[in-house]
Parts: structure tokens; sequence; C-alpha cells
């Protein structure tokens, strides 16, 4: 639009122009990009292993219960609860889940039996398998209890003899 003043200049306004052809572009058809993130939903992954049994437990970031498998809720045989074969298939049960509610990244923690120095079998398996079905891994926690000088170990003064 163009407007003359006193002097007879004209002074075009460049607000109102932007404006019309955004409108003009509206009654075309053609779309306006308009950007929004969709908010990551995060949630935490307790994966419990010792060498007899594998445990799944996700919460939000809350610690309400969303999902939990075990390895005796996969398979039949309880020898091979605690197989890592048996973990990816937990890992793709778990995925199925959360993968409905929009979950896309993780924290990890990671639970060995007491005073054990190492997770079971079934934890690196379960970790990969999450990571290979495209969900973002943030953080991975060992949080194995070890006991502080506690109660006495059994075994005697001497130990535990052959």
């Amino acid at each position: 639009m163009k407007k003359t003043s006193e002097k007879g200049e004209e002074k075009t306004e460049e607000k109102t122009e932007s404006i019309d052809e955004i409108g003009e572009k509206e009654e075309a058809g053609e779309e306006i990009k308009k950007e929004k993130k969709k908010k990551e939903i995060e949630a935490v992954v307790n994966i419990y292993t010792s060498f007899n049994n594998t445990l799944v437990h996700v919460t939000d970031m809350a610690g309400k219960t969303i999902a939990k498998v075990t390895g005796g809720m996969v398979t039949k045989h309880g020898r091979l609860k605690a197989n890592p074969t048996i973990a990816m298939f937990i890992a793709k049960r778990i995925s199925e889940i959360i993968k409905d509610l929009g979950i896309k990244s993780l924290y990890v923690r990671i639970r060995a039996k007491t005073r054990n120095p190492a997770p079971g079998p079934g934890a690196n398996a379960i970790i990969k398998s999450l990571s290979r079905e495209g969900y973002k891994i943030l953080n991975i926690l060992d949080t194995t209890r070890f006991p502080r000088g506690g109660p006495k170990k059994k075994g005697g003064r001497r130990g535990r003899r052959p």
C-alpha cells in the first residue's frame, strides 16, 4: 500500500504487505511451516540380573510403573531365564509396550545380586537390543548394593572348607 505525504513523497508500508502476502498464500493452499518440537518422553529402565533370572521394570520419571517383564514370562524353561537370548526377547516385549506411549529416551539402571561384582549375562543384551530398536540411552547407572561392614558373612572364622 502506498501513502502520499504532505510533500508528495510516496511511502510504502512493508509490514502490511508481508501480512497480505501470507494471507494470499493461505488462500492459494500453500502451507506455512510451523515448527513445533514434540517433547520427548523419558523413562527409567530398571534391570535386575542374577545368574538365575532377569527382570526388567520400566517406570516413568516419577516412579510409576509402565511395564514389567521377567525371564519367566518369556520362556518356560527355568534354566534359560538368565540367558542373553531370552534377555533380547524381554527387551523386544518391553519396546513394544513403551513404543505405544511415545517414549523415545531411556535412563538405564542395572542392578546385580547384592555383593556380586558383575551383573548377570542378560544386562548387556537388553541395553544393546533397546538401542538397536531406536531408543536413545541417556545414562547407564550401576545400582548394585554392597554391604558396608554389616552382618557377619556365613562360613565361620576359618571360612568354607571342602
